[in-house]
Order: structure tokens, then sequence, then C-alpha cells
């Protein structure tokens, strides 16, 4: 009976150390993932904030070609009372309004904040501006302003 246990025991033995992990090997598995993980994330993080400053400026781009065409259409770029909403809802008093010029509401920008805009412009007929991700004017990075200048 002790020879079988003994036999049984040393089987046991062989299959945990076969199937199992020690806890160094789990360590070192654990160390690679974070040094992976460190190494990643901030190029990961990086092309999302570029990646909303060409979605901004894709939109002013599109605003800018829809201002274009309200002026074709009207004779005078919108107001800047008006603002950009006159791309969208007939603004009172404009009798040779033929939109909307764009299919959908005027959208924020991609930091959740309204595009500011001018006419007449400081750089143009008219600004279009997003005050990038602070909401400030100025900045550097995805802090900077995003303007069609």
């Amino acid at each position: 009976m002790k020879t079988t246990n003994s036999f049984v025991l040393r089987q046991f033995r062989i299959a945990f150390r076969v199937h199992g992990f020690t806890l160094l090997e789990l360590l070192v598995v654990m160390v690679i993932i974070g040094l992976l993980a460190g190494y990643v994330a901030p190029r990961y993080f990086d092309q999302v904030g570029k990646s909303e400053v060409k979605v901004a400026r894709a939109q002013i781009d599109a605003f800018e070609k829809a201002i274009e065409t309200y002026r074709l259409d009207v004779g005078r770029y919108p107001t800047t009372e008006q603002g950009l909403d006159a791309l969208t809802k007939t603004p009172a008093g404009v009798a040779k309004w033929q939109g909307p010029y764009l299919k959908k509401t005027v959208p924020p920008d991609p930091w959740g904040k309204p595009y500011l805009y001018k006419q007449p412009g400081e750089h143009g007929d008219f600004d279009i501006q997003s005050l990038g991700r602070d909401g400030r004017s100025g900045g550097d990075g995805d802090d900077a302003d995003i303007g069609n200048w």
C-alpha cells in the first residue's frame, strides 16, 4: 500500500510540474506585458490626438465648401450672428436660400465644443475656428487652435 501511495504521489508531482507555472514564470510574463504596454500605449494615444485634429480640419473644410455654396445662392456670406446654423436652417430675411447646405446639423468639434464663425474674418472673408482640446485661444499640440486659414 505504501508503494502504491508513493507511486501516485510521484505521478501527481510530475503532472503538477508539467502543467503548472511557477510564480517566477508568471512574474516574468507580467513584467514583459507591462513593458510592452508602456511602449505601445503612448504611441497609441498620440495617434488618437492626431486623428481628432484631422477630423476638425476635415469638418472645417466641409463648412468652407458649404459656405461658398451659400454665398453663390444668396450673394453674400452668412453674418456672424447667423453663424454656421445658416447652413442648415433658413435665416430670417434671406429669400434666395436654397439649402440646407449640410446634410446634418452643425456638429461640435471633436472635443465637444462649438465651432466659432466670424464674418468678416481676420484671416479672410470669414473665419471658422476650433479652439482645440483645451477650449481656449492659443495653445500648442492638441490644444492649438484650428482654423480655415
